[in-house]
């Protein structure tokens, strides 16, 4: 039997009048409309607009909400997008990291985002279940190894001898010259992770003249690859950088212009070592160490290597920019890093080279403390996003969505004084020593500056070893003097915490 809505006079009225139902029945005078962690919560978007607006400003405009919050938590959710909970409070980040850990993957929605870039099932940043577990396990067993270690000490060692000291030297000697030590720093990393990810020396950091220009290409476009991601990451529509990818609008076209240069410089160092007959050619660096596996595609090492990359450049010269910055503003606490440094140089005797051994640098502890407190401020991997498997209830009563993003701050973590104290935005390296003076570790789920649980970073002590070689060879020698003028330095959030601008510094010789 045919229906319509007009044959039935009562139907027919309920229809029209369903429009001024709806209306009536979502409307709320602004007064009674409900608030939660003090952000006006709107019918139907709820609390996106705060979102959207403070974009530029996420971490600042999130770590006062954060403040503002009982539970150090925000979710949101609005129809036909993705939702998504952020949280600041280290009981919630253990739930996510290990409690329940096989409910927060990576995600399909997440691994999507970034498989252009860091590949798909090949990189140990960008894979999930089977996949990941491989890719853990096959650089677990070569992160173990000694000679990987000491192949990184000696890339480290290398650029820190013959091209980041005397770069200083001669800034030093002209009095005049204003360093943007984020560059420096930045290109000092490729440097490093390129000799031990491809067995290959971009020399960003010689002089000029001596890099060659498809390196410095790689090295810009690095850059404009990590800010696209960020763009992914942070708009409300989570498929529309797929619109502008198809459209050719920014920033996915020079997404896919940086795309063609990474790729294609990893692709012909890979294909030239290959013709050679030299893939496994079974030096010390990844792509050697991965290829004598023999389970790898040119494609799947490229992959591999890709996000190695990632991980060694952007980390180090992130953490080292901020470090190299706080420093600036305390003179105290430069004075007792010099002092540690110059104590282990004297205990050295003579005959020491330019730089420290291993045992030298595990020694210092105050300036371990130094650099940790600096990442507790300032962590480089901001905020970390995970998927939600299926329906959740954080510990603290927070309810996650299957298909939501989860993400946790540590940024936000780190400046707020139910965590850390009073003292939290304070930069104290103190507070990492025990009475003795001692290194005394926090537990990481309050600091998850490496990450926790399964997914913990395995390169951390490498990383360390890196950052208090670079600091303490230049401390000893050099100081900086900040000249960007007042204010703090403009935070960039992009896959790593960046320095808007730069940090620009004169170098001074160390006194003393």
């Amino acid at each position: 039997m045919d229906f319509s809505v007009t044959s039935s006079p009562p139907l027919l009225l309920l229809f029209l009048l369903l429009p001024l139902l709806c209306f009536l029945c979502l409307r709320q005078a602004p007064k009674k409309q409900p608030r939660a962690h003090g952000l006006k919560v709107y019918r139907i978007v709820g609390t996106l607009p705060h979102l959207v607006k403070n974009q530029d400003r996420f971490l600042e405009w999130y770590t006062g909400v954060m403040r503002n919050s009982p539970t150090h938590t925000l979710s949101f959710k609005v129809f036909g997008l993705t939702g998504g909970a952020i949280t600041a409070d280290p009981t919630n980040v253990e739930h996510i990291l290990k409690t329940n850990f096989g409910n927060y993957p990576k995600g399909e929605l997440s691994v999507s985002m970034l498989e252009d870039f860091l590949g798909h099932g090949h990189g140990i940043f960008n894979s999930d279940g089977e996949q990941w577990l491989w890719q853990r396990k096959a650089a677990s067993y070569e992160f173990s190894k000694r000679s990987l270690r000491n192949f990184v000490v000696d890339a480290v060692r290398f650029e820190v001898v013959e091209r980041l000291l005397p770069l200083l030297e001669r800034a030093e000697r002209d009095g005049k010259t204003v360093l943007d030590v984020q560059d420096v720093l930045e290109r000092f990393a490729l440097d490093s992770i390129c000799r031990v990810a491809f067995g290959e020396d971009p020399a960003c950091l010689a002089e000029d003249g001596m890099a060659a220009p498809e390196s410095a290409e790689f090295m810009a476009v690095f850059n404009d690859a990590q800010n696209a991601i960020m763009a992914r990451f942070m708009s409300p529509a989570k498929w529309l950088w797929r619109v502008k990818r198809v459209l050719g609008m920014e920033p996915e076209r020079r997404m896919r212009s940086a795309l063609a240069t990474i790729h294609g410089y990893a692709d012909k160092i890979i294909r030239e070592r290959r013709e050679a007959g030299q893939l496994a050619r079974r030096d010390d660096d990844f792509l050697s160490r991965f290829a004598e596996a023999g389970e790898h595609s040119d494609e799947s090492l490229r992959d591999v290597v890709t996000n190695f990359i990632l991980a060694g450049r952007d980390t180090i010269s992130s953490a080292l920019t901020w470090f190299f910055w706080l420093a600036s503003t305390r003179p105290d606490v430069e004075d007792k890093i010099l002092r540690e440094v110059r104590a282990a140089r004297a205990s050295g005797g003579e005959g020491a080279s330019a730089t420290f051994s291993l045992d030298e640098l595990r020694e210092m502890h105050y300036l371990h403390a130094a650099i940790t407190e600096s990442m507790r401020l300032y962590p480089p991997v901001a905020g970390d996003t995970h998927s939600c498997k299926a329906d959740d209830f954080l510990p603290d009563g927070t309810f996650v969505g299957k298909g939501w993003l989860m993400t946790y701050c540590a940024y936000a973590m780190a400046r707020l004084e139910g965590i850390w104290g009073e003292d939290c935005e304070e930069f104290r390296p103190e507070r990492w020593l025990d009475e003795e003076g001692a290194f005394r570790p926090e537990n990481p789920f309050k600091y998850p500056v490496f990450h926790a649980g399964p997914r913990m970073c395995l390169g951390k002590e490498m990383a360390y070893i890196q950052m208090k070689s670079i600091v303490a060879c230049v401390l000893e020698r050099f100081s900086f003097r900040y000249v960007g003028g007042e204010g703090h330095p403009k935070l960039i959030m992009s896959l790593t915490l960046r320095m808007g601008g730069g940090l620009p510094m004169q170098v001074k010789k160390q006194r003393g």
